[in-house]
Parts: C-alpha cells; sequence; structure tokens
C-alpha cells in the first residue's frame, strides 16, 4: 500500500456538475484530477506508465539459498518525463535486496502515463522478487490503485427520466489488498468479501469482513476497503448512508 497517502489522495475524480443534500440532478460529466501533490492514479482518462528498458537486480553474494526468496515492493511516481520519483519501500527483503531494487529502479527507462495525449506523473507499484534458485530479478510494474469513472444519469434514473428508487454505492477509486506471499500456494482463489457502510460523501465509514480468509488477510481486506471511495448510495436522488459488499482482490504474483 502507499505510504502515507490515504488522507492527501481522498478522492481523485473532479465532477462537472454537483449535487449536495436534498438535489436530485445527477453528475452530468466527469474528468480525472490528480491529488493534493498533483500526481495522478490510472484509471478512465489516465493511461499507466509502461516500463521499456530496465536491467537485472543482483543478487547478494553471499546469501545463502534458502534466505534468497522474498521480495522487494516500491511505491514510486513516473513523472511527466518518465523519470521514478518518490520511491517508498513498501516491502523490505533485506537491506542489499531493497537497494539493488531501487538502483534497478532509477537506471529504468519508463514511458509516462497520460491523460489523454499529455504526459502526467502517475503513481505506481514496483516489485522485485528474488528466487531461491537466483533467477534473473528484474522490476514489474503492478497496478494496484486505480479510479473508476462514476455512474451515468441513466444508470440512476428509469425510463421515465426520474431517479432510482434506490441505488447501491458504487466504487470509484478501489485499493488491493496488501501484498501477500509471492510463493505460498492457498486452495483457494483469495478473494475476500467486505462489508462497507458507505457515508454520503461517499467514504467508507466502517468495514466489517463477512467471507474471511484467515492467514491473516482479513485485517488486509478492511484496510483495502476503507481507503476505497464510492458514488454514494442515492435514494430517490437524494445521496443517502448506505452498506454494500465489496469483494476485495489480493495483489497478484
Amino acid at each position: 500500500m502507499r505510504v502515507g497517502r490515504s488522507v492527501k489522495a481522498l478522492l481523485a475524480l473532479s465532477f462537472a456538475g454537483t449535487w449536495t443534500l436534498g438535489e436530485t440532478t445527477p453528475i452530468q460529466q466527469y474528468h480525472q484530477v490528480p491529488d493534493s501533490d498533483g500526481i495522478y492514479y490510472t484509471g478512465p482518462e489516465v493511461s499507466a506508465p509502461k516500463l521499456v528498458k530496465t536491467v537485472y537486480v543482483p543478487y547478494p553474494g553471499d546469501a545463502p539459498s534458502k534466505n534468497l526468496q522474498g521480495m522487494t515492493v516500491m511505491a514510486m511516481v513516473i513523472d511527466e518525463k518518465g523519470v521514478p520519483q518518490h520511491i517508498q519501500l513498501l516491502h523490505s527483503h533485506g537491506e542489499f535486496c531493497d537497494q539493488a531494487s531501487m538502483q534497478a529502479v532509477k537506471q529504468s527507462v519508463f514511458e509516462p502515463g497520460k491523460l489523454g495525449d499529455k504526459p502526467v506523473p502517475v503513481w505506481i507499484d514496483v516489485r522485485v522478487v528474488f528466487r531461491a534458485d537466483r533467477t534473473q530479478a528484474t522490476p514489474q510494474v503492478l497496478i494496484t490503485e486505480r479510479d473508476f469513472a462514476p455512474p451515468s444519469p441513466a444508470a440512476l434514473e428509469d425510463k421515465h427520466g426520474k431517479p432510482l428508487p434506490y441505488t447501491a454505492p458504487i466504487p470509484i477509486h478501489t485499493v488491493d489488498a496488501d501484498f501477500v506471499d509471492p510463493f505460498s500456494v492457498h486452495p483457494f482463489v483469495q478473494v475476500a468479501v467486505v462489508d462497507v457502510l458507505v457515508g454520503v460523501d461517499g467514504l467508507p465509514k466502517q468495514a466489517r469482513v463477512v467471507q474471511g480468509l484467515g492467514f491473516g488477510l482479513d485485517e488486509k481486506a478492511k484496510a483495502a476497503v476503507m481507503r476505497y471511495k464510492f458514488f454514494p448510495a442515492m435514494k430517490h436522488g437524494k445521496p443517502v448512508e448506505a452498506s454494500r459488499n465489496i469483494k476485495v482482490n489480493f495483489t497478484k504474483f
């Protein structure tokens, strides 16, 4: 997960046309905007940065094979020139592997994400997996947070153009649950179900796991959902507090 950014990126969508409690006019259009630091997430209008060229990450020479297996995971911004900035360590695999991974990222070439045809800074995650057999390790891009378009007016109206009696909260910014061990094999699909209470402002107020996985993953699922952003539930065209179930994916490896 990103470090220290849950407050800064409360909502990565800006709406042209707004509503307040008691109004019945739905959102007409939207445009993605950056967070408070001027940085975007991937979404309907913003493409993800691409890793164009990279280098191999060296293994520590004196480490026994049983201690090699693991991963380093970083969050970073790929700026409008394709340069990695604001690199944050999310998951450590020891000082040598972490530093080697960061150096490999700094030597890599990225194609920046774009808002339309304009290059813009975009948040991504990058992981480097180290294996006991010393298989070549390289940085790999992960997209774990993303924006989605809010519902169209038609989705909130009946065939006569009147507001529907009720529509449930709709996610407009999602977060994959925190990183799990890429070497573990579980006899189940890694998806948890979390019930979340969403306020009239579209922000989660509380969450509880209704279908858990165990293995310490349930708390990670709850934490991920609490960082979601929603188009709130609507009752006869007015935003209301309501709950809904969310299927939470864990970061894939």
